[in-house]
């Protein structure tokens, strides 16, 4: 499944099961309404990329945005901050949002972290975000498995990946095997060799996973071509 998909649906949705991953509901996220419409025909002048796409320029940010949209979506790493730094004016934004009542989600790619995490770097750049408005990659592969109820067929998920991944699959009870523990593995390559593998994996999940090698490839994919039904995750 699409995961960036998936997590734009979980925004839209906000999650409607009760679990731990359910944030506060909103009926208008990602609604546009008449206001929002109006204010897009405000802008005067388009720029242009360097991809060529023509862009629309808000002449009156605060009065052509802020009257008509409720929910803004933020990406993290290069927006909200660069390396361990908050991006200098960024602090600022967040508070006059919130002070509005604006409802905010920031989501990242990013799958090296779980939401915990991320809610650690969020508070150690002096950013008060509650874990419910985080949305990772490594969350949405966690919530797309409890809500399939993949802990319900007993089987157990293969991970290329980092401890994010792992972090959210123990919040949902959800057996795993592969992640950093298979870091340095070389699968046997001698004449006749084979990998062994687990029959009972049904799913593999992949993130980004800075120690990639050979092994883990090959397993997983034994795993997806092998195990009748294994879901492919990325």
């Amino acid at each position: 499944m699409n995961l960036s998909r998936f997590a734009l649906t979980a925004l839209a949705t906000t999650l409607t099961s009760a679990s731990a991953f359910t944030p506060a509901a909103s009926s208008r996220a990602f609604i546009r309404s008449p206001a929002v419409v109006s204010s897009f025909s405000k802008f005067s002048s388009t720029t242009t990329t360097s991809l060529k796409a023509n862009v629309l320029k808000l002449t009156e940010p605060e009065k052509d945005i802020l009257d008509g949209v409720d929910v803004f979506i933020f990406d993290c790493d290069g927006v909200i901050w660069r390396g361990d730094s908050v991006i200098p004016g960024i602090p600022s934004v967040l508070d006059k949002l919130r002070a509005l009542g604006k409802k905010m989600f920031f989501v990242t790619n990013n799958s090296t972290k779980s939401r915990a995490g991320y809610k650690k770097k969020f508070d150690s750049l002096g950013l008060n975000v509650p874990a419910e408005e985080i949305f990772s990659s490594s969350f949405a592969a966690a919530a797309y498995l409890e809500q399939t109820k993949f802990k319900d067929t007993g089987k157990k998920a293969y991970v290329i990946g980092e401890i994010g991944i792992l972090e959210e699959l123990d919040l949902i009870g959800v057996p795993y095997l592969g992640g950093p523990e298979d870091a340095g593995k070389v699968p046997p390559m001698g004449p006749g060799d084979k990998l062994d593998y687990d029959k009972d994996v049904g799913a593999v999940i992949v993130g980004f996973d800075r120690n990639i090698n050979y092994h883990k490839i090959q397993y997983a994919q034994l795993c997806i071509n092998e195990n009748e039904g294994c879901e492919f995750i990325a």
